[in-house]
């Protein structure tokens, strides 16, 4: 059986462009208050919409580690990324979906730091997307 090449990568890569997402930051504000999510302290989510990023990803979240903040003088934050492509194909309902996925990524003491996917205790990752989703369907 004849195989078929992979057309070779361009070594020419394209810049990732970001711009503020305003639309995006609304949408958070929204979910966070129609869902009580008092946690997450949304004048420290910043969002952002990316163009050209090589990810499969439909949005990632950051966040400003302890460290950063110290040697930042900062408080705590977190920048939301959505991928233009691949997001905002997405319907409204989808893309509520990937923004509660993301936000469920921010610890309760809003710390900085992130949640991995990987803790499978009680209070875990899953456990408070699940939640988030339920509480999002009900409204």
């Amino acid at each position: 059986m004849r195989r078929l090449k992979r057309a070779p990568k361009s070594t020419k890569s394209r810049a990732i462009n970001w711009e503020t997402a305003s639309d995006i930051k609304k949408e958070i504000a929204l979910l966070t208050k129609l869902l009580n999510l008092d946690n997450i302290q949304t004048s420290r989510v910043f969002c952002f919409r990316s163009q050209n990023a090589n990810t499969r990803a439909y949005a990632r979240i950051w966040g400003l580690p302890r460290l950063w903040q110290m040697a930042l003088g900062s408080k705590p934050a977190y920048i939301l990324e959505v991928i233009s492509e691949r997001f905002d194909k997405l319907p409204p309902r989808e893309q509520h979906k990937v923004l509660l996925h993301e936000l469920a990524h921010i610890p309760k003491n809003f710390s900085g730091s992130l949640l991995p996917h990987t803790h499978r205790r009680k209070g875990s990752f899953h456990d408070k997307l699940q939640q988030m989703l339920l509480a999002y369907d009900k409204r």
